[in-house]
């Protein structure tokens, strides 16, 4: 899991300073949209909106744009939750999540990807059970004392805490992720990102060119306007890291 995590942070990292920003920006606005028309417009009695505002905040989205993005949740058009299975080339199980108002342009575009880059498309529940629901928190280390704060925060729900140059990657199980989110803000301590993943139980190790063909289907199914989050087991290695980043 390490990997995963090692690898997400670069991404983060590269997305706030290239054109991905824009897509960061676009699948928090339709999470602030999804959440609204769930839980209404008040993020303190709206878990779902006070996480989306949060991670907003993280990645620097312009005060402007959160505010469009609440005036408009009620008036635009019903976005769908949709979940699609598959898997990518070596047999590696890929999960995706959708938010999108039309799933037939959905389930095409991600077929495509799959069939142009030797993956299938597979049925719901097809691979769902490779994973676990976890919750993974960001956090820059700025003036913190790593085990001072490791040890303010465990006793919420932490299940492994990791440090990775300039932040802390907290894990918490399904359950402990609001605790440990509410414990942060006791301690006055912002998040840069706080999400649900789907974590796989095993990873699977192939050989690093064909890790990176893997992740660059990824990247593909990422960069569908109606994809919010991929997940998969391939277990990202620093060699696939390195061959990623040249």
């Amino acid at each position: 899991m390490s990997g995963h995590n090692k690898w997400s942070t670069i991404k983060r990292k590269k997305g706030a300073l290239d054109q991905k920003r824009s897509k960061i920006f676009s699948r928090i606005i339709k999470e602030i949209s999804v959440a609204v028309k769930e839980g209404g417009v008040d993020p303190d009695g709206n878990p779902r909106l006070r996480l989306a505002l949060n991670n907003a905040k993280g990645v620097n989205m312009p005060k402007d744009n959160i505010t469009r993005a609440l005036n408009k949740a009620k008036d635009t058009d019903t976005l769908q939750e949709v979940t699609y299975e598959g898997y990518a080339s070596n047999g590696i199980a890929v999960f995706i999540e959708c938010l999108t108002d039309n799933t037939q342009r959905t389930l095409g575009n991600i077929r495509a990807i799959f069939n142009k880059r030797g993956g299938s498309l597979g049925t719901n529940g097809s691979v769902a059970f490779m994973f676990e629901r976890k919750g993974i928190i960001t956090v820059p280390k700025g003036t913190l004392d790593a085990e001072e704060f490791q040890l303010e925060i465990i006793d919420a729900g932490v299940d492994d805490f990791e440090i990775q140059d300039d932040v802390f990657v907290i894990t918490t199980s399904l359950e402990g992720f609001m605790p440990v989110q509410k414990r942060l803000e006791e301690l006055g301590v912002e998040a840069q990102n706080a999400e649900l993943q789907r974590i796989p139980t095993e990873t699977k190790t192939i050989d690093p060119n064909d890790g990176v063909k893997v992740l660059k289907i990824v990247e593909l199914i990422e960069d569908d306007d109606d994809v919010q989050n991929v997940f998969h087991n391939l277990e990202v290695t620093d060699e696939i890291i390195e061959k990623m980043e040249s």
